[in-house]
């Protein structure tokens, strides 16, 4: 795939010039497109512009730099491409929605606008593991009953096998078996970060809402809109999905986000966590 070539070469391009006053047309003339071509290419493969790109990859150094460095504010607004603390504050907000200032006091490495350098590995995953533009989706409710358990960002596969232990105890399931992973804690997405405990339930579609006297919890999935991503291949590599949905997707999206469930929906499509060919899909709650 010549194509990602072209990529990487305009990545390492981007990466070592952020500090610099580079445009569009100075990237597509280093990897030898066309202005036209190259933009094309990176909007249908990336899902945003170069430019757009440029200045994410740029507010999310910035954001690297307030957590982990003593620098200035006006330091990392101009090692970052900014012409004034100001300019690079205004864009700061947009994004993380609070100043440079609070993010700073606030100590936390959050998920949104958190915008990692593309590297050859996420390429190949944003565009063979992922639909970078959703399918707008209406459900009903949807009644699951299972588990739930605090875990990290990177070991919730960890409740899913103690759900697995009494799956086949659970009553009234639904004919279709889908199972759900749903995050019951994201009223505050410029909040969610890669250090905090996520609740988290883990269950099985259930044919009613009935409560039971026993350890399972019953959750109703509410009836909306929802953008819906597909997931495929490996679980371990879903981080570089969510990395995609809330470092490009939900900074770019016209759709305005809900504060209803967010959740994964497991069907006959998911052969297995590590099978390449499995597909999940992921719901974001849009209004």
């Amino acid at each position: 795939m010549d194509y990602l070539n072209t990529f990487e070469k305009a990545i390492i391009y981007i990466e070592a010039n952020l500090s610099n006053d580079i445009n569009v047309k100075d990237v597509a003339k280093e990897v030898g497109y066309s202005y036209y071509h190259l933009t094309r290419m990176f909007q249908a493969i990336v899902g945003e512009s170069i430019g757009n790109y440029i200045k994410k990859r740029r507010l999310s150094n910035g954001a690297y730099e307030l957590l982990y460095s003593d620098k200035k504010i006006i330091e990392i607004a101009l090692e970052n491409g900014f012409n004034s603390p100001e300019a690079f504050s205004r864009a700061f907000k947009l994004v993380y929605k609070v100043s440079p200032v609070k993010y700073r006091n606030n100590r936390l490495n959050v998920f949104m606008g958190n915008k990692k350098e593309i590297d050859t590995d996420f390429l190949k995953h944003i565009a063979k593991n992922i639909t970078i533009e959703p399918k707008i989706k209406y459900i009903e409710d949807i009644y699951v009953r299972g588990i739930e358990g605090r875990v990290k960002v990177d070991n919730i596969y960890s409740l899913w096998q103690k759900f697995a232990k009494i799956i086949e105890k659970i009553p009234n399931k639904h004919h279709s078996k889908r199972t759900f992973g749903i995050c019951n804690q994201l009223d505050d997405m410029h909040k969610v970060n890669y250090d905090m405990d996520l609740l988290e339930i883990v269950g099985v579609e259930v044919i009613d809402n009935k409560k039971l006297v026993d350890n399972t919890v019953l959750i109703t999935i509410p009836a909306g809109k929802y953008a819906v991503f597909t997931h495929s291949g490996s679980i371990d590599n879903i981080i570089k999905t969510y990395e995609y949905i809330w470092g490009t997707w939900l900074v770019l999206t016209k759709e305005k986000l809900d504060n209803r469930l967010h959740f994964e929906l497991y069907d006959e499509r998911f052969l297995g966590k590590d099978n390449k060919d499995s597909k999940m899909d992921i719901y974001i709650p849009i209004k």
